[in-house]
């Protein structure tokens, strides 16, 4: 059975069962790969955000993804059309996977842009109540065939050495809600997952605000999970 993407706003259980076997998925891949990512840490001279996002690119690669021949758009840095299978049905996904490398006393948030983001973005921000609606629709229509918006974010974290040596102390990745689950992870800007991001409106930068991991796991633990460096064992939380 092939779901219709829109339909999910009536069955949010499932929407949020396809979010979770997606962030399983991309997971794996980086699990598979934190010995090859740790050493590139390690061995590298580029900038660190550069390894992230070439890490994160590289892993999904290896792992192969069942895509589909459309192209997406996006401030993002891994970004593909597929499909998602699972055993009572599938469906055509816009998967969006973001990355960024930060020392490990950063290692609580990520920091995202508001076109990267379905959902809208309530919180307090200096004192006043801020509702901002990101600019990704939470189905992406492509030559009339609709796709369902997952966005997913993969923190590199590391500590840098005196001899500048970069070394990768763990691997956060997270599910960000897609729109439709709003009232269930954002509902309010009291109730929020959200902190304010670093960006001056003053001096006309774009909307930027902090997804804070331990709010979003207040909401449903399973959606960060943290994936450390060998020989500790991975353990799913759930």
């Amino acid at each position: 059975m092939l779901l219709k993407p829109e339909d999910l706003q009536h069955d949010l259980d499932r929407l949020e069962e396809i979010e979770k076997v997606t962030l399983w998925l991309v997971v794996q891949a980086i699990y598979d790969y934190r010995e090859t990512a740790l050493e590139i840490f390690r061995e590298e001279g580029d900038l660190v955000s550069d390894i992230g996002e070439d890490i994160t690119r590289e892993a999904l690669d290896r792992l192969g993804m069942p895509r589909i021949d459309k192209r997406l758009f996006g401030k993002v840095d891994y970004k593909h059309a597929c499909y998602l299978f699972h055993p009572d049905y599938a469906i055509k996904q816009a998967l969006f996977v973001d990355s960024k490398a930060e020392k490990m006393s950063e290692r609580g948030t990520a920091t995202l842009q508001i076109s990267q983001l379905s959902m809208v973005v309530k919180q307090i921000r200096s004192g006043q109540e801020v509702e901002v609606q990101g600019k990704m629709p939470t189905v992406i229509t492509l030559r009339g065939e609709k796709y369902l918006t997952t966005t997913l974010f993969v923190k590199y974290n590391y500590d840098e050495e005196k001899s500048g040596v970069h070394t990768l102390k763990s691997i956060i990745v997270a599910a960000v809600p897609n729109g439709m689950l709003q009232e269930r992870h954002n509902p309010t800007p009291q109730d929020t997952i959200w902190r304010a991001g670093r960006n001056a409106p003053s001096l006309g930068e774009e909307f930027r605000v902090c997804l804070k991991f331990s709010l979003l796991k207040q909401k449903a633990t399973w959606h960060v999970q943290t994936i450390p460096m060998p020989p500790e064992p991975f353990h799913w939380s759930s």
